[in-house]
């Protein structure tokens, strides 16, 4: 149990399972395989595999090994789905893949050949790099591996990323869907995944057979600004400890960071970057409280500073700091991130709550 007055993490997962229907909505018939990595974007990847396994997902990809026995274990014998691996098969991981029931995507050439050798049947999904140069196999290599088929490892899902998908205009989208298509008829009996949350939003020709949604399953705009369409899934709250008068021209926090430019009133907020509000947001962020945005003016590891000028705040009021009223995608752009960071950020909260669990 929090304490009274503690910062707390309240993740609805009504407003989930909204998302997931507007994505599956716009998926156009697609599979929609939701991602659950970083401890489901630090929301809780069990109970958010939970509530969208009754949604109808089927499969869920994570990042580690650790995190795929996490689902599983999660998700229990009751409700059978799919799970990927995106680290694929890293040394000495293949009897916790084949215990836990979790399929790895091969991402690396070494890693094609270390299956290939365990010398039987395995089931795969091969990551093949079309462009972004971060991680998958070469075309080369995924040309060679689909002129051995009768090798021991069964490629079920060829898969790729798009790396400038948010920004629909970017030419890289249109020179990886070309490459990915390519890498598609290598293998006709797989299924075919290239777009992730923003890709969805390409249109038809990029949504193949499955698509996997992240950041905006969780209410991230797909093209990293607030979309009207999603709902919050995160709200985090925190107390407003005090108000305080400060003087025009006087400066306020660590090496006097900011400085009052009228004489205003500066609500202290139990809450810091020790609670994942990115410090780099003073100054251009903004909480809400009292029915209004309140800008951020300093944040630090336990305290943030709002401007609380205006009236209407007293110390005991609650301060919603990221949430229905304060979009992620305006939290991130304010600290020069993305919605991904700010989310995964909030794994640290201790007082947490589910909605719609």
């Amino acid at each position: 149990m929090p304490e009274p007055g503690a910062v707390r993490l309240t993740i609805d997962l009504d407003a989930l399972a909204w998302n997931f229907g507007v994505l599956r909505g716009a998926a156009g018939g697609a599979e929609v395989a939701p991602v659950v990595k970083a401890d489901g974007y630090g929301l809780g990847a069990g109970p958010v595999a939970q509530r969208l396994w009754r949604e109808g997902a089927r499969t869920f990809y994570v990042a580690r090994l650790d995190e795929g026995e996490a689902v599983r274990a999660a998700l229990g014998p009751r409700r059978p789905a799919a799970v990927l691996v995106l680290d694929g098969l890293t040394p000495g991981s293949a009897g916790r893949l084949a215990a836990a029931g979790l399929t790895p995507v091969l991402m690396s050439q070494a890693q094609v050949e270390a299956a290939a050798a365990l010398g039987r049947p395995l089931s795969v999904g091969l990551h093949v790099d079309t462009g972004m140069n971060r991680q998958g196999v070469t075309l080369d290599d995924a040309k060679a591996l689909s002129a051995r088929p009768d090798g021991p490892l069964q490629v079920d899902l060829v898969m790729s990323h798009l790396g400038s998908a948010a920004d629909p205009g970017d030419p890289r989208n249109a020179r990886q869907l070309s490459a990915f298509t390519s890498v598609r008829a290598l293998f006709p009996q797989a299924r075919a995944s290239l777009a992730a949350s923003a890709g969805i939003y390409l249109g038809e020709g990029y949504r193949f057979d499955q698509v996997r949604p992240g950041v905006s399953l969780y209410g991230g705009g797909p093209q990293e600004r607030p979309d009207p369409r999603l709902r919050a899934v995160a709200m985090l709250e925190a107390p407003l400890l005090d108000v305080r008068a400060v003087s025009a021209g006087e400066t306020i926090g660590y090496g006097g960071s900011a400085r009052a430019e009228r004489d205003m009133a500066l609500g202290i907020v139990g809450a810091g970057y020790a609670d994942g509000i990115i410090r780099a947001a003073a100054g251009r962020g903004y909480a809400w409280a009292g029915g209004a945005r309140r800008r951020l003016v300093i944040v630090t590891m336990n305290m943030i500073g709002i401007d609380a000028s205006g009236g209407g705040l007293t110390a005991g009021d609650t301060v919603e700091l990221l949430g229905p009223n304060v979009a992620v995608d305006d939290l991130a752009d304010a600290a020069g991130s993305v919605a991904h960071e700010c989310l995964t950020r909030l794994g640290a909260v201790a007082g947490r709550r589910y909605l719609g669990i």
